[in-house]
């Protein structure tokens, strides 16, 4: 599917990925409509960072995903829905998990509903490598078994299955991306690395986190982006899930390291108990088999880890006022 010219919307736009989804569908010449969370303060979120010439091809609209009219108001008319908005903090899950079910699969649910009756072209949806679940071997292809140990990951299991049933009983053409740990400019507070960078940049010596144990396969945001672009543009991605990682695994521990090192070397990483998740809930390795998505969608990361903690650095070194470093973020 050619996206140029074509109508496309994506849910969730003002959110960490969906901001850098509109901005490369802009460039990819597509008329872009950006579905925002509605908020009284008029917030647009993530999509204020965005240059004020790719904001003059994006029409903005504020609803609920939970609110199926609204869903369905905002998706006629289109020919592609990239499905982004969800709830995403697991910390945040185990507090008010009625929340994720009603936002992951309910809102999902309405999605689905709207590109059947509106008989859109295409539908990317999201998933999240938290549906494997801790790894029974390494490196994760999409046939390893899903395992909800956490209620946001359960929701995203709900939300997945949901997808697949639409594909299989009603021919829908939806894609499902599984990203694995997407990071990078825009991320909020609540993701490690830049909980681990705005300490260090505030001047702390001592930097917070959780387990350091856990290890995690990170792809820059905008190499994840390009992914979700080419399952769009890429037919014979139809009724697949494919997931978007890099192949290579690191621990938290061995990251926080790697960051203090190039921002404060004499820095102190500490575990602190209250950070720490649930035993049974903790994903302990996520380790990304990419060979599908190269053969299918002809993608693979190309910006490294260095370079990708270097432009988020930056952003926050300029956004500094958005985070909190004495906090923890849940």
């Amino acid at each position: 599917m050619n996206l140029k010219s074509k109508k496309t919307l994506v849910t969730g736009a003002a959110g960490f990925i969906g901001s850098h989804l509109v901005e490369a569908l802009v460039k990819e010449g597509a008329c872009v409509v950006a579905f925002v969370h509605y908020n009284s303060r008029a917030d647009y979120g993530n999509l204020r960072y965005l240059p004020k010439d790719t904001m003059k091809n994006v029409e903005l609209v504020m609803g609920d995903i939970c609110d199926s009219s609204a869903v369905d108001s905002a998706i006629q008319g289109c020919d592609a829905v990239f499905h982004l908005a969800a709830l995403i903090g697991i910390p945040y899950s185990y507090v008010a998990p009625r929340s994720y079910v009603a936002t992951n699969i309910s809102g999902t649910m309405n999605v689905l509903e709207a590109v059947r009756r509106n008989g859109i072209a295409r539908m990317v949806h999201t998933s999240t490598s938290e549906c494997y679940g801790t790894a029974e071997y390494v490196p994760i292809d999409e046939k390893h078994p899903l395992k909800g140990q956490s209620p946001y990951s359960a929701s995203k299991i709900g939300a997945d299955k949901m997808v697949e049933s639409y594909v299989k009983s009603f021919e829908l053409p939806a894609v499902t991306v599984r990203p694995f740990n997407t990071y990078g400019p825009r991320q909020s507070a609540r993701a490690v690395i830049p909980t681990i960078i705005s300490q260090l940049i505030a001047g702390n010596k001592k930097v917070v986190l959780g387990s350091l144990t856990p290890e995690r396969d990170l792809t820059f945001v905008k190499d994840t982006a390009r992914g979700f672009i080419l399952a769009a543009k890429t037919d014979k991605a139809i009724g697949q899930t494919i997931n978007l990682g890099n192949g290579s695994c690191i621990s938290i521990g061995d990251l926080a390291d790697k960051i203090v090192q190039q921002l404060s070397p004499d820095a102190e990483i500490v575990s602190a108990k209250e950070r720490v998740r649930p035993e049974n809930s903790e994903v302990m390795k996520l380790m990304c088999d990419n060979s599908k998505a190269k053969s299918v969608l002809g993608w693979k990361p190309e910006i490294s880890l260095d370079e990708g903690l270097k432009r988020t650095a930056e952003f926050i070194r300029i956004n500094q006022d958005l985070f909190r470093p004495e906090t923890y973020t849940i």
